[in-house]
């Protein structure tokens, strides 16, 4: 995606585009476009690209830099109220993406290769398996991770 394309793509998706996001940034069209574009020695400021994704309501910052970091972006889910229920369904969705990795892996090496489009494939079927491990994780710890209880002394 590239950092420009994620200003980009932010942008856009603020209603009113250009104008909108510049008011609400309290800067200029024109400041906004030289950030963007890096032109007049202006940069965008990472506080500044930040405030644009929560203006925007995308994650689009976030997965740029995980990308260019050569990771994927894993937003942690929201718990609902009946978190037990949750982290077993979380579990068994798990187990079948698992499942469905391995079984697709079987079937694409079964020639001895792999080609550009099984690659592709697995490569993003790995991608949901990272996701749903860090899903389950996110929900495991906030169901059961042990809290600090004031006076006591963490052992």
């Amino acid at each position: 995606m590239g950092l420009r394309n994620a200003y980009l793509s932010m942008i856009r998706a603020m209603p009113g585009g250009w104008d909108a996001m510049a008011a609400a940034l309290g800067m200029s069209k024109a400041g906004l476009e030289n950030r963007v574009y890096e032109r007049k020695e202006q940069r965008m400021h990472v506080e500044t690209a930040l405030a644009m994704q929560a203006l925007s309501g995308t994650r689009r910052l976030a997965e740029a830099i995980a990308q260019e970091s050569g990771g994927v972006f894993v937003p942690l889910p929201e718990i609902a109220t009946s978190g037990r229920e949750e982290l077993f369904d979380k579990q068994q969705e798990l187990l079948s993406e698992l499942g469905d990795l391995f079984g697709r892996f079987r079937e694409f090496t079964v020639d001895g290769e792999l080609d550009a489009r099984e690659s592709v494939r697995l490569q993003r079927l790995t991608d949901e398996v990272h996701r749903g491990l860090q899903e389950f994780m996110a929900i495991a710890l906030q169901l059961y991770k042990r809290h600090h209880i004031a006076g006591e002394d963490g052992r």
